[in-house]
């Protein structure tokens, strides 16, 4: 009963857990929290700055405001420098480095700081904004919510995302703004997944900002009674704003940096500059009128015009140069509400000169497209820009002027500097961000049916573990999924296996007394950055690939490294645009149903040889043969419209047709026209379901990268099933078919590993291309070992014992075992080769052992380059 429970737990979890589903929990979580978060900072900055606004009125101004300042920003400043460094700053660049995968801190830790650090800086009347800490505090939330819920990567990056787009809601009680921002600047991603959990997360953060009645930011309340107007002869004069705020929003970047280059000059810790910082702001707000004493009634005193142009000249310049100067001390706060308000200003002396001229529109109207013309010049996030202010002031009238202004102000501050304030930032902060750093990467490109191995080994429930034991002694997989008509219903491991005896179970019970029911499995449309994270995060080998509950396919830790491998040598393993190839000519027979061989051939002087080889495989496994020939066409010629001879191929497939008759194997050919090799052959595998690849190679390769060369690299890497490869030696390019060399004297070096056993359970039918075949099991051990043991750590004598014993049943020739102590692999290998007069070497690779690059070199390859005799070379699928 509790296995049941348990089971049912974990398949609610699994439901649950899936990425779509979790995405859409996370987005609602985050949205409520990062609302919350943004509500209490808002009231806790008007609580303690109306408790500073009231202390200026029984104290003196010049002795309140200086001293409350300067100990608000030291307080915040040594909580952030003792706590959480990360949290100085306005947060935005933090944010946006993590989104684009540096690693920097982003918790719960720097969400607290943050939170009352902010609070403190903009109580004691800093002018700067709260959106920035908003935006940091919610994707620090985020951040800890995917430490709760482990995910992929790439999910945990959208969720980020989203838990900042909803701090910027939350501060601006914009939702839809904070979506563009999130997109326009932080991860700028479109895909649906980040679009609905940004729109999720910023409409519920809104819609808590809104309920609480914390909706200081907004311009449509009761500030100005909405009359504005457009007109053509006012565009003039809105291209001048954009000018103005582009300009002026490049000088307002540069000196931010200035600010930030003298304070690390001076070389005093963090408390004492925010103080200082805090002091000096004080100091200046005392000299100035009231009005100067809190952002609100600045943004009052713009937005319904009761202020002459001189005052509002002064308010330009005194808050130019307060934010500056707060800022670079690297006081916890934002930027974006500070340029607004100079956006404001700049907008109304705009809007002063127009109606005095023309008379056409109230100073406000200006004032409030202003805000976006510097929004957009700091920021660089003409869209954002334009919606956050229409969503602050619901004013249709303002869309027009709000677009011409922006994309303006845009267009010449990027004439005069490139990139946003905050990659400015990150830069200064020695962080450079490059498209290559935010580029998608396969982890994110492919998906599992990309990846997977469509065939897939499976025991049914029912059999026994006496079997089962069997099936793992006689399989490379260290896994099993066990099925029922077709479905998965759990899966067998070797830890399993190795656990048998502590279960008190023994060989006759069933499997499905041992297996593990429901395991974690992962849908065909799973990004390939969820399925590496199941891997590591469950510590597996593998993962089933599902469709339902029908089991379609399985991936490896293999075909992990496999993709990774590809993408690092610049090949890929998906090509979308390239044209497939043509069929052009095929012959069908009749078909066994137990699998099937694929040869390619090319070379008419060795294909016949291949052929044979092919053959005895196929007659032994009762196999049939699919033999391909494929016409390579340049790039720029369409495969449909390029003439081709097809003669001497249907020659070449003909001959082999009358081979496979003698065998009485059956034998399909087709010719194909193509523009990659490689890309054919994996075609043909796919198309006709192949179990195994013979193929030839020619024994060197000079393509830089390589380790056979580019097609049997990609064979080897990427074919989902076993693969033959064959290095015949000189002698068979110029012999015939009636006198070709003997295939008698037969080296199998045993390294351990699946391959290793591949190679040997090959050998039998090999031998029936032999007269009076000797096979010699070979093998190279260290001096420095303390017994001969293989690869694998088994015991070298036991390794050979087994290998012999199975041959000796099914070959009649002579098996004799050798071991020999060498410094170099190769070295011995070919020693003996030479000494022992061999015609054959069979070798064992595995997909790992080709992508290492050792000081010896890749050792299959080594031997194969140097050997006079032929070599095969197995891969297990």
């Amino acid at each position: 009963m509790v296995r049941i429970g348990k089971s049912i737990w974990n398949r609610f979890l699994r439901l649950l857990l899936r990425p779509k589903r979790l995405a859409i929990f996370e987005a609602c979580l985050i949205g409520l929290v990062s609302g919350l978060a943004a509500l209490l900072l808002a009231q806790s900055v008007g609580w303690l700055g109306g408790w500073r606004q009231q202390a200026a009125h029984l104290i003196p101004a010049y002795i309140a405001l200086p001293l409350i300042g300067s100990l608000g920003g030291f307080l915040s400043g040594l909580i952030v420098d003792r706590l959480a460094p990360a949290a100085s700053g306005s947060g935005m660049t933090e944010v946006k480095a993590v989104l684009a995968n540096v690693p920097m801190p982003l918790n719960l830790r720097i969400a607290l700081v943050k939170l009352v650090s902010a609070t403190l800086v903009l109580a004691a009347g800093m002018p700067l904004g709260r959106e920035g800490p908003t935006v940091q505090i919610g994707a620090a939330l985020a951040s800890q919510l995917t430490r709760w819920f482990p995910t992929s990567p790439d999910h945990r990056r959208q969720i980020l995302a989203a838990g900042a787009g909803a701090g910027l809601a939350a501060a601006f009680n914009a939702p839809i703004a904070g979506v563009l921002f999130v997109v326009e600047e932080l991860l700028q991603d479109v895909s649906g997944i980040t679009l609905g959990t940004a729109i999720l997360a910023s409409f519920i953060a809104s819609v808590v900002a809104r309920i609480s009645g914390s909706h200081n930011l907004d311009l449509d309340l009761h500030l100005v009674v909405s009359n504005t107007s457009f007109s053509a002869p006012e565009i003039p004069f809105y291209l001048l704003l954009g000018v103005l705020a582009g300009g002026l929003g490049v000088l307002f970047n540069r000196s931010i940096l200035t600010s930030l280059t003298l304070y690390r000059r001076l070389n005093v810790s963090l408390p004492w500059r925010v103080g200082f910082a805090g002091l000096m702001t004080g100091i200046a707000f005392a000299a100035l009128p009231d009005l100067f004493r809190d952002n609100a009634g600045l943004r009052e005193l713009l937005l319904t015009g009761n202020a002459d142009w001189q005052l509002v000249a002064i308010v330009f310049c005194v808050q130019f140069f307060l934010i500056v100067a707060t800022y670079g001390s690297g006081a916890p706060g934002g930027l974006l509400i500070p340029s607004m308000v100079l956006g404001a200003a700049l907008g109304y002396l705009v809007g002063v000169g127009e109606h005095q001229i023309l008379g056409l529109s109230l100073a406000t109207t200006y004032a409030r497209v202003g805000m976006a013309a510097f929004f957009c010049a700091v920021a660089r996030t003409p869209i954002t820009a334009v919606i956050i202010v229409f969503e602050m002031t619901a004013d249709f009238n303002l869309v027009l002027p709000l677009m011409i202004v922006s994309v303006t102000s845009y267009l010449i501050a990027e004439l005069f500097e490139e990139g946003s304030l905050y990659d400015d930032l990150l830069e200064f902060k020695g962080i450079h961000l490059t498209k290559e750093t935010t580029a998608q990467d396969p982890w994110t490109d492919l998906t599992a049916s990309d990846v997977m191995q469509p065939r897939v080994e499976t025991l049914p429930s029912r059999m026994r573990l006496e079997e089962a034991l069997q099936a793992f002694s006689q399989s490379s997989h260290r896994t099993f999924p066990i099925v029922e008509s077709g479905k998965l219903v759990g899966i067998l491991t070797q830890k399993d296996i190795a656990n048998l005896s502590v279960r008190g179970l023994n060989g006759e019970n069933l499997v499905s007394d041992l297996m593990t029911p429901d395991p974690v499995r992962i849908d065909p449309e799973d990004t390939l950055a969820y399925v590496l994270h199941l891997l590591d995060r469950h510590d597996l080998s593998s993962l089933p690939v599902v469709e339902g509950r029908r089991l379609i396919g399985i991936i490896t830790r293999s075909d992990i490294i496999r993709v990774e491998a590809a993408y690092l040598n610049n090949e890929s393993l998906t090509e979308p645009n390239a044209e497939r190839s043509h069929l052009i000519y095929q012959t069908r027979s009749p078909e066994t149903g137990q699998g099937r061989i694929l040869v390619p051939l090319s070379n008419p002087k060795t294909s016949l040889m291949l052929l044979e080889m092919a053959v005895a495989i196929a007659h032994d496994r009762n196999y049939e043969i699919e033999c391909l020939q494929v016409i390579v066409v340049p790039k720029h010629h369409a495969l449909a419209e390029t003439p081709v001879k097809t003669a001497e191929s249907q020659k070449l497939l003909k001959q082999a047709s009358r081979l496979s008759q003698a065998w009485r194997v059956p034998m399909h050919t087709q010719i194909r026209v193509a523009h990659d090799l490689s890309g054919a052959i994996l075609e043909t595998l796919k198309e006709r379901h192949i179990d195994l690849v013979v193929m030839g190679w020619k024994g060197s390769t000079t393509t830089p990268g390589r380790v056979f060369s580019r097609v049997v690299d990609t064979m080897i890497r990427q074919a989902a099933c076993e693969v033959v490869l064959v290095k015949l030696s000189d002698s068979f390019e110029v012999a015939q078919s009636a006198n070709r060399p003997s295939l008698e004297r037969w080296l199998v070096p045993m390294a351990g590993g699946p391959n290793a056993q591949e190679a040997v359970r090959l050998l039998p039918a090999l031998m029936s291309l032999s007269k009076a075949a000797q096979i010699r099991l070979f093998h190279v051990y260290d001096a420095s070992e303390e017994r001969k043991t293989d690869d694998a750590g088994l015991d070298t004598e036991a390794v050979l014992a087994a290998a012999a014993q199975f041959l000796k049943p099914h070959t009649n020739a002579s098996i004799l075992t050798t071991s020999v102590c060498a410094d170099s692999v190769p070295a011995a290998v070919l020693s003996y080769a030479k000494q022992d007069q061999s015609d054959v070497i069979v070798l064992g690779a595995s997909r790992e052992g080709l992508l290492q690059q050792m000081q010896q070199g890749n050792i299959p390859a080594v031997i194969s380059r140097q050997s006079t005799c032929t070599v095969i070379l197995v891969r297990a699928s």
